[in-house]
């Protein structure tokens, strides 16, 4: 058992601790899995939040609460046909839903996933239409609740044009020396820099809705049933915010569709597989159906391209600032992240014209399925 975490995990268990232990791999929170007895929660996590990304931990505190009490108003008179777990925050014993302690930082208790598990990469082909299913039913659910009703909890968050400035700044200050690995994702940066704020632009004129959106969709935050295998819920709720949906369908393939998964060790053998993508998108499609736009679907290939080359600058800018953001296990592990994430937008690139075509499909299946055809008007 993890000693020096018991005082807090027993600020929020709600009968004796039984069992500690760390729970995850995330990159930015210390995350633990607690085992109690005695009480009607068995097993719950507790979080640190990494206050050096998450500089007000208490508005994600109040996003989470949001989300939650509006799923619980969709789905608790209709459980049985909406087989979808929710994240709950657990009261701690100050009768708040966090905790700060002695050296100032901020801990949270959350609701368990039951009888779920996550993966690294996807495992079969049905994996990917429910990673799909999942993050268009966690949109579908939050449809309807204003962008306007939760907060921005980091600031310019997929915001690629901020993403390169800070770049170009650490560039100019790092002293590290260059090798290929640098060499290539510096002339990779520079060729795409131009491009760099597609998205942007769009949402600066309004093209595209602001919606709710997950913030994180990456396999690895879609759970799935152990007896059935079919997508109960979406965890890692921190970065739930207003945003474009593109942002989440990017992240979302960007992560499934590579094989390999982002901690590879061989950048040369990454490939974007686009019969994954036409999976995902198929699962995702069968639950976006009735919200999604026009325009919407004319900027998801973009989407897909951009998200793969902004969270490879992210990791490189990382790398070369002393690895201060991302959790690594050595002072290259974000460079080769980085070279992960530029290998696989570059394969994404190559196949720009079989991705398009899929996209193009799944758009014409949503006519389909809704009998829905789009006005002029429709954004």
């Amino acid at each position: 058992m993890l000693k020096h975490i018991l005082p807090i995990a027993e600020q929020f268990a709600p009968g004796e601790i039984t069992q500690i232990s760390q729970h995850g791999a995330g990159n930015i929170n210390n995350t633990y899995l607690i085992a109690t007895s005695g009480g009607p929660v068995k097993t719950f996590i507790l979080q640190q939040i990494n206050s050096a990304v998450f500089s007000n931990p208490q508005l994600i505190m109040e996003n989470l609460q949001t989300v939650a009490n509006h799923l619980h108003h969709k789905l608790d008179n209709d459980r049985a046909r909406e087989n979808w777990q929710i994240i709950d925050l657990l009261p701690a014993r100050n009768d708040d839903h966090f905790l700060v302690d002695d050296q100032g930082s901020f801990w949270r208790g959350l609701s368990f996933v039951n009888n779920a598990q996550s993966h690294e990469t996807i495992q079969n082909p049905e994996h990917g239409r429910q990673a799909g299913y999942a993050l268009g039913k966690f949109q579908q659910l939050l449809s309807d609740l204003p962008a306007n009703s939760l907060h921005p909890t980091i600031k310019n968050f997929h915001h690629t044009p901020s993403y390169l400035q800070h770049y170009e700044m650490i560039s100019m200050q790092s002293r590290i020396p260059a090798s290929s690995e640098i060499n290539f994702c510096k002339k990779f940066i520079t060729r795409r820099a131009a491009g760099a704020g597609a998205l942007e632009k769009i949402k600066e004129q309004g093209l595209v809705p602001i919606r709710i959106i997950h913030g994180d969709p990456k396999i690895s935050n879609i759970m799935l049933d152990l007896d059935t295998g079919q997508a109960v819920s979406m965890v890692d709720l921190d970065t739930v915010q207003p945003g474009l949906i593109h942002y989440d369908i990017g992240d979302c393939l960007r992560s499934c569709c590579n094989p390999d998964g982002e901690e590879s060790c061989t950048p040369e053998d990454i490939r974007f597989d686009p019969d994954l993508g036409q999976l995902i998108l198929h699962g995702y499609i069968s639950e976006a159906s009735n919200f999604l736009t026009e325009n919407e679907y004319a900027y998801i290939y973009e989407a897909i391209r951009l998200i793969a080359f902004e969270l490879g600058l992210r990791f490189f800018s990382d790398f070369l600032a002393g690895n201060l953001y991302f959790k690594v296990k050595d002072k290259e592990h974000n460079l080769r992240r980085a070279m992960v994430q530029f290998k696989l937008a570059e394969s994404i690139e190559a196949q720009k014209s079989q991705i398009s075509a899929i996209i193009k499909d799944v758009k014409k299946l949503n006519h389909r399925i809704t009998g829905r055809g789009f006005r002029p008007s429709d954004r």
